[in-house]
Parts: structure tokens; C-alpha cells; sequence
């Protein structure tokens, strides 16, 4: 079932009186902060009144009749009050429309003061990824040590201001604008979105699922050390351009983690890009993980890998819970093949030089797998019955957070990939440790393509990306029973502490 879209207020401009009718049942309200509140009017001007009255009446109380002939003190105190009262009253009530008067123009001011800047600062093109990024490149990020980096509309450092953005352009960031704005003077024909907004910006996209994990993983630490705000939306962006979608897995996993599927704003039935939509609560990530200590890193994992599991219906109490008949651990051993770039030359073979050496071991289970006809469920379901993971360089590996903590990688590249590929091949290394993994190491094809430039030749990178990926017999066999003769050990050691099945009490969030 879709989420249903959340509730929206609109703050009018005095200068128009069309009413605007928007798409999802969006409620149109007038802000209550509004300087244009004839309640707020009224309220000034009794103020006002009263406080003149007890002004007066303090003073006549203090200054008796000097005349004996003249009324009682307190009745001449009451007759002379009234007559001031009397005689001042058009005073006050032209002080009062002035006050309010005063009101309007600073709120007209604050209004056309709000400044909308480009969402994508063409200044630092060549420098998007170092530093300080392109996306909102006037805002600084909030940032404890060890946690994420971020920024929350209104916070101190906004001076309690509200994001606002305008535009909705998909194929150029610099067309899409943000601004901040005080509640009570938003920017004209403004539209005030309620609740938690969560603003994402992606350097790459939301459809691989690592790049697109990448960019999710930071929300979700802010949502568990929040008190597990959940979002009433998603605002995605790629470049600074308006993305309306995620990946499969990556949906799912949010719906998983989050309890219900994303609701991602499109921004529909709220006219043309020239009117701006703000948000009653926002935070926004551009930095990815950066910033988060390994120790939070994990605590995220754990907390999407238990919620993944429980949704799948999968059960959350770890492989030390499964024994063969002789009592001992079972080691699940997963080939995670992959089709077309990057995949075995000779798939029979290696597939042959692993499934020997498992058979070679007590209670090791051997499966074969492809990462291209399972679903997320199925996908989750694997990894939880899989200690050491054999598998490409490639997204599929993105997967290796959902095994238990502890367990094993081995990743394979085609030739070429060490000298040309840069820091980005370590990706799967850098996951498997934010994740609680053990990556066992690489495999790199010393066979492979030529390249008819230089094989350091940058260009060569074009022939060797895709390329196939060989084997080694004797390599793989000894890698594995390595691999496999460490896992055992583990696992007898930990089931000889607990002497009983682990359980779990439920995820975090829940």
C-alpha cells in the first residue's frame, strides 16, 4: 500500500486572494504566525487600552482634588479617568493601527528579503567531492564527533529559520533553488509543508544500490539517535535535479527500516517552479557516511540488518543457532554470481574448486546464487544463511551487511582494476568493516583483455571495467580452506561460550 502523502499548510499572500487547490487531499490553512492576523490586530489594540487604563487610573489614585468643594477623591478620580479615556481613545486606536501597520511593513520586508540561491553552485564544478560541497554550498554542516554530518531547518544555527526550495527541474541542478525564511514571513504564495522532511543529495544516483545505500545510511542514524523520528517524506537529489524514484532493494529497505514505504515528493499540483515550497521541520545530507565513526556505522547496520530481517520474516537469532546432527555449527558458503560484466569466464570451474573444498568440511553447506532474479526478501533470506560470501566486484556485495556480524568476504576483479580503478574498488573492503564483516581479501586477474594503449593508460579503464574474470585453481583452493578453517574456529568458540542458542529481543526502533 502507498504511504499516504502528508499534510500540507498554505501561507497566502495579502495580494491574492485565489485560492490554490492541490493534488493528495493537501489541507489549506492560513498560518497562525501571519502579522496579517485580524486576531492579532485586535489583540494589540485591547492591550493597548487596558494598559492605559491602569496607567491612569494609578496616577489619579496618587493625585487627590484640591478644591474641598470639588467631589469625593474617588468619585473625581473615576469622572477624570473617564474623560481621558474618552479623550484618548482615537490617540490609542491610531497608535494601535500604526503598531500594526509597523507589523505588516517589516513582515513585507522580511518576506522580500528572503534570497533563493542555486541548489547546484557551478563555482565549485571541478571540486563537487572535495571539501565543501556544490549542493547549498552557502550552508555549513552540524556535526558531533563521530556522528553525521548534517543540517535541520530551524535550528540555532538557521537562527530558526525554515528551508524553502523552489523549482522542480530534473536535468539541471542549477534551475532548482533553496532559501531560508522565517515562519512567520514566509516567502510569498509560499506553501509550508508539515512534519519532517528528509532532503538527500546523491553525487551519483538512487538505483545502484550501494551508491543509493550510501546516501540512506546517514538518515537512518539520524532517525535512531533521534528518538526514531520517522520522515513524513523524502526530497531526493542527484546533481542538485529533482529524482521521484529509488531502486527496488533500496525502497524496500527503507520501507523495511522506516515502517511503510517512502513517501518521495514530486512535488505535483503545487504550479509552476516559481512558487516555493518550505518545510515546517527539514534535515538534509550531502556528505553520505562521512563524518560517522566505525561504531555507529555498525550500530546502523545492525539496526537496518534486524529490520530487514524481521520484515522479510526471517528469523533475527544469528547462525549460531544453526547446528547439524552432530551438534556442530553449521558454515554456509555462498556464491553470488553475477551475468555479463565482471562474471566468471568459466563459471562450472570455479563453481567446482568451491563446492570441493566445502564438502571437505563437517556441516559447511554450499549454495549458488545470482543477484539478478532475487528479490529483496529472498536476497535478505540468503545472507542470513551465509557465513562466507564469495562473489565479483560488484553491487550485488552490497548485500554482505545483511549476514551476521563476523562473517567472511572474498571479492574477485577482473585485470587491470588495482593500477586504473582508483580508491573506489576498496569500496566493498570499507563496507564490510563500517558493517562488522571480515573481508578475507581480493583476487585480481593478472589475465585479461588488451588494452592498446599503455596498461597504466587511463583509457585502458574503458576495456578493463567490464571485463571477465579467470581463475586459479590451486589460488582459490587454498584460499578457501584458509577461509573456511577460520570461520569453523570462530563459530566452535563462540557456541562454546554461549552453550546455547543466541535470541534476540527485537530491533531497535521498532
Amino acid at each position: 500500500m502507498t504511504k499516504a502523502p502528508p499534510e500540507i499548510d498554505r501561507t497566502t499572500s495579502p495580494i491574492s486572494t485565489k485560492a490554490h487547490h492541490l493534488k493528495h487531499h493537501h489541507q489549506r490553512t492560513l498560518s497562525p504566525f501571519s502579522f496579517y492576523s485580524p486576531k492579532l490586530s485586535i489583540y494589540i489594540l485591547a492591550t493597548c487600552v487596558i494598559l492605559f487604563i491602569l496607567f491612569h487610573i494609578q496616577y489619579s489614585l496618587q493625585t487627590p482634588p484640591l478644591d474641598p468643594s470639588s467631589p469625593s477623591p474617588s468619585s473625581w478620580s473615576l469622572m477624570h479617568q473617564w474623560r481621558r479615556v474618552i479623550n484618548t481613545t482615537t490617540l490609542t486606536s491610531s497608535s494601535s493601527s500604526n503598531c500594526t501597520n509597523e507589523f505588516r511593513s517589516m513582515a513585507d520586508k522580511l518576506r522580500h528579503s528572503v534570497t533563493f540561491l542555486p541548489l547546484k553552485d557551478l563555482r565549485y564544478t571541478q571540486t563537487a567531492l572535495q571539501g565543501h560541497t556544490w549542493f547549498m554550498s552557502s550552508m555549513y554542516d552540524m556535526h558531533e564527533e563521530g556522528e553525521v554530518q548534517y543540517q535541520q531547518f530551524p535550528s540555532d544555527s538557521s537562527h530558526g529559520r525554515l528551508l524553502c526550495l523552489k523549482g522542480h527541474d530534473n536535468h539541471d541542478g542549477s534551475w532548482n533553488y533553496y532559501a531560508l525564511a522565517w515562519p512567520e514571513a514566509l516567502p510569498f504564495n509560499a506553501t509550508l509543508m508539515k512534519g519532517l522532511t528528509f532532503v538527500s543529495y546523491n553525487h551519483y544516483n538512487y538505483d545502484n544500490i550501494w551508491h543509493g545505500l550510501s546516501a540512506m545510511v546517514p538518515f537512518v542514524a539520524w532517525h535512531k539517535k533521534n528518538g526514531c523520528e520517522m520522515p513524513n517524506r523524502w526530497v531526493l537529489y542527484h546533481w542538485g535535479e529533482l529524482r521521484l524514484n529509488m531502486g527496488l532493494w533500496l525502497k524496500t529497505l527503507m520501507e523495511a527500516t522506516f515502517n511503510g514505504p517512502p513517501y518521495i515528493e514530486g512535488f505535483e499540483g503545487f504550479g509552476d517552479d516559481s512558487k516555493p515550497v518550505c518545510f515546517e521541520k527539514a534535515v538534509v545530507m550531502r556528505h553520505n557516511e562521512g563524518g560517522m565513526s566505525r561504531e555507529r556505522r555498525m550500530e546502523v547496520y545492525d539496526l537496518m540488518r534486524c529490520k530487514a530481517r524481521a520484515y522479510c520474516n526471517v528469523s533475527l537469532e544469528g547462525r549460531s543457532a544453526e547446528v547439524n546432527e552432530n551438534g556442530v555449527p553449521v558454515i554456509g558458503i555462498t556464491m553470488f554470481m553475477r551475468t555479463g560484466p565482471r562474471s566468471f569466464k568459466n563459471e562450472t570451474a570455479v563453481i567446482g574448486i568451491f563446492e570441493r573444498e566445502c564438502a571437505k568440511v563437517d556441516s559447511c553447506r554450499f549454495m549458488v546464487a545470482y543477484s539478478n532474479n532475487l528479490s529483496f526478501c529472498e536476497q535478505v533470506k540468503l545472507m542470513s544463511l551465509t557465513d562466507i560470501l564469495v562473489s565479483p566486484h560488484g553491487a550485488q556485495l552490497t548485500n554482505m551487511f545483511l549476514m551476521d556480524r563476523n562473517s567472511s568476504v572474498m571479492e574477485f576483479f577482473p585485470k587491470g582494476w588495482l593500477k586504473l580503478a582508483g580508491v573506489g574498488q576498496f569500496v566493498f573492503h570499507w563496507i564490510a568493516s563500517w558493517s562488522g564483516m571480515r573481508h578475507q581479501g581480493a583476487w585480481r586477474d593478472p589475465n585479461g583483455d588488451k588494452c592498446p594503449y599503455p596498461e597504466d593508460d587511463r583509457r585502458c579503464m574503458s576495456i578493463f571495467k567490464s571485463g571477465k574474470i579467470g581463475y586459479n585453481e590451486t589460488y582459490f583452493g587454498e584460499w578457501t580452506r584458509n577461509v573456511l578453517d577460520e570461520v569453523k574456529t570462530r563459530k566452535m568458540e563462540e557456541a562454546s561460550k554461549k552453550g546455547s542458542a543466541s535470541t534476540s529481543s527485537g530491533c531497535a526502533c521498532s
